[in-house]
C-alpha cells in the first residue's frame, strides 16, 4: 500500500489531469468518466483516481450513479441559476469592499487585467481567457481583505469554468469590453456604484449562460435526468 502522502499527491496530479481535460472540452457535459481508463493513461491505481473523482463530485463537475458510472454532470437550470444567486451575494460584497479598501496600485493592476482578460475574450482563446478570467475575479476578492470571502469566490468558480466552457455561437450578444466597464465600476470609491458594476457583469453571465446551457438542459430531460449507457461500455 502506498504512504498516505504519496496517495496525496497522485491523487492531486488525477485531479489536476480530469479538471483541466474538461476544461479543455476534451471531456464534455455528459461524458463517461472510466477509473480504469484514467490510472492506466497516468500509471497509478484506483486509488488516488478514486479520490480525485470524489473531489470533483464535491465540487459539482461529477456525478456518479449506482451501477451507471460516473459522467461530467450536467446542470439543471435551477443548479445554475442558484450558483449565480450565491456567486451575486459573494462577489457584490467583493465589489464593495475592494472599492474601499483596494489601493490605488492594485486597482491600475485591476484595469490592466481587465483589458487582458476581454482581448483575450475577443480572440475566443478559451485556456487563456477562462485562467486569466479567474485571476481578475480572484484578485478582486484578495484586496477586498477578507480570506474567509475569497475562498468562497474561489470555489464558485471552480464550477462555473466548465459552463464558460461551452460554445454559444450565433445565440450570444457580441460584447465589446465587460471585464474593462466591471473594473471601472470597482475603481470608483462609491461602494454602491462597485455593487452594481458586479451585480450587471453576474447577471449578464448568467444569462449568456442559459444560452449555452439550453442544448444540454434539452439532453438532460430527455435523458430524464438519467444515465444513458452505450453497449458494451465500461466505466471502470
Amino acid at each position: 500500500m502506498s504512504p498516505p502522502e504519496e496517495v496525496s499527491t497522485l491523487s492531486s496530479e488525477a485531479y489536476e489531469s480530469v479538471r483541466g481535460r474538461i476544461l479543455r472540452g476534451e471531456l464534455s457535459l455528459g461524458d463517461a468518466i472510466s477509473r480504469r481508463k484514467i490510472a492506466a493513461e497516468l500509471g497509478m491505481s484506483f486509488l488516488p483516481v478514486s479520490e480525485a473523482l470524489l473531489k470533483l463530485e464535491f465540487e459539482g463537475l461529477l456525478e456518479s450513479r449506482p451501477r451507471a458510472g460516473t459522467r461530467v454532470r450536467i446542470p439543471s437550470p435551477e443548479d445554475v441559476q442558484g450558483h449565480y444567486i450565491v456567486r451575486e451575494a459573494l462577489e457584490t460584497q467583493a465589489a464593495r469592499l475592494f472599492s474601499q479598501l483596494a489601493t490605488a496600485r492594485e486597482k491600475a493592476e485591476l484595469k490592466k487585467l481587465a483589458a487582458r482578460c476581454d482581448a483575450l475574450f475577443q480572440k475566443a482563446d478559451r485556456i487563456l481567457y477562462l485562467q486569466l478570467h479567474e485571476r481578475l475575479h480572484r484578485r478582486i476578492a484578495e484586496c477586498a481583505r477578507c480570506p474567509a470571502l475569497s475562498h468562497a469566490i474561489e470555489q464558485t468558480h471552480s464550477l462555473a469554468s466548465t459552463w464558460l466552457c461551452v460554445q454559444g455561437g450565433a445565440l450570444l450578444e457580441k460584447l465589446e469590453r465587460p471585464h474593462q466597464d466591471l473594473a471601472e465600476g470597482l475603481c470608483e470609491r462609491d461602494q454602491n456604484l462597485a455593487s452594481e458594476a458586479m451585480r450587471t457583469h453576474v447577471r449578464t453571465s448568467l444569462q449568456r449562460t442559459m444560452v449555452r446551457m439550453d442544448p444540454y438542459f434539452r439532453l438532460r430531460d430527455n435523458r430524464g435526468k438519467r444515465f444513458l449507457r452505450k453497449k458494451k461500455e465500461s466505466t471502470g
